[in-house]
């Protein structure tokens, strides 16, 4: 059984962030994902996804972005970074390596994958926030031929049957995919609860760009202003006008929540109605970690208990979270300060002095 100082959990943007800290402090190391190449889980998204974080917005530590620095980068364009990343720090990524245990032997951790095991000192927990996808138990009213998918499993257009769509979710996928689809085929977009809008751009500068600038994003959620604004529901970066303009047109209509299926015949929050032969379940994702067997580490509900990513278990440590402390802890340009912070409990932990 092969030995190390600590084991990440997960090589998407907060595992390779981590594995940077951990290649200078020169520890002994495994990063460890279930997919078959690092940045699978970006390539594995619908076709059409595009960040509305630019460039200059999202750089994990010490390899900047490649690219136009305002532009807003394709899912592949992501996916493309991570396999750079981890290949130019030469960072010990094990793929198609799923976990199936984690728990506590002797003072560290037994991981499991399968017939593989290995121990750890340390544990860094960095699966992110897209694990599960999660669709509402009303899915199971609708009728067998109406085509159903999360946007986990959408990947275009031509999964879907002729026919009007039903978009349910209010979230950045959710309003994106609409708009698209709503292109050629009538589409509702459920929205089961107001959000704010904000532009893409303004004054030729991604909005994101200022909302950086202004410190906006970076307001700790220990402070009354951020857990204030965690609770809030995320803005939505662009499409209002598409939004507006499409609806005067009568090609996208904008409903309340879906609150009950019956057949072909979805019925919403406001009351109104309306026929679906597709359905497009942008309802988000939730954390499993039922392959997690360490005590005291989640709650009721099994979510995460830590502080600023430390569990109340020695040596084990969550990172990549929604606003694990800022807005930013679950992006690409916010999570390599996460990890900073986790390093030097690592560090600590381990009796080394810090490495810059």
């Amino acid at each position: 059984m092969n030995a190390y100082d600590v084991l990440v959990i997960g090589a998407g943007q907060a595992g390779l962030a981590m594995g940077y800290y951990l290649r200078q402090a020169g520890l002994r190391f495994l990063i460890v994902d279930q997919c078959e190449r690092v940045g699978d889980s970006w390539r594995q998204r619908y076709d059409t996804l595009v960040l509305f974080t630019p460039r200059s917005c999202s750089d994990l530590p010490g390899l900047p972005f490649p690219g136009e620095r305002d532009g807003l980068p394709a899912k592949d364009d992501v996916a493309d970074y991570l396999e750079q990343y981890a290949a130019h720090f030469s960072l010990p990524v094990r793929t198609k390596s799923p976990v199936s245990s984690v728990e506590r032997h002797g003072d560290g951790f037994l991981v499991a994958s399968g017939q593989e095991q290995w121990f750890a000192r340390q544990v860094v927990i960095a699966t992110g926030p897209f694990q599960t996808p999660w669709i509402p138990a009303i899915h199971r009213d609708a009728a067998p031929d109406v085509v159903q998918l999360h946007t986990a499993a959408y990947k275009n257009e031509r999964q879907l049957r002729p026919g009007p769509v039903l978009v349910a979710g209010s979230g950045n996928s959710g309003v994106q995919i609409a708009v698209e689809l709503a292109a050629s085929r009538p589409v509702v977009l459920s929205m089961g609860r107001p959000r704010p809008f904000l532009p893409l751009r303004l004054l030729g500068k991604p909005i994101f760009w200022y909302l950086k600038l202004s410190g906006f994003t970076s307001i700790p959620v220990t402070t009354l202003p951020g857990q204030w604004l965690s609770r809030r529901p995320d803005p939505i970066i662009g499409y209002k006008r598409q939004l507006r303009r499409l609806e005067q047109e009568g090609r996208l209509r904008v409903t309340g929540r879906t609150v009950r299926l019956s057949g072909r015949i979805a019925t919403f929050s406001d009351g109104s109605q309306a026929e679906a032969a597709n359905i497009i379940w942008a309802t988000g994702f939730r954390c499993t970690y039922d392959w997690l067997h360490v005590p005291g580490v989640l709650d009721a509900n099994g979510r995460p208990i830590h502080r600023r990513g430390v569990t109340p278990a020695a040596g084990l440590y969550f990172l990549g979270l929604p606003w694990q402390y800022r807005r930013t802890s679950a992006l690409l340009g916010g999570v390599g300060e996460d990890a900073r912070y986790l390093f030097s409990h690592i560090l600590h932990t381990s009796g080394r002095h810090h490495v810059t």
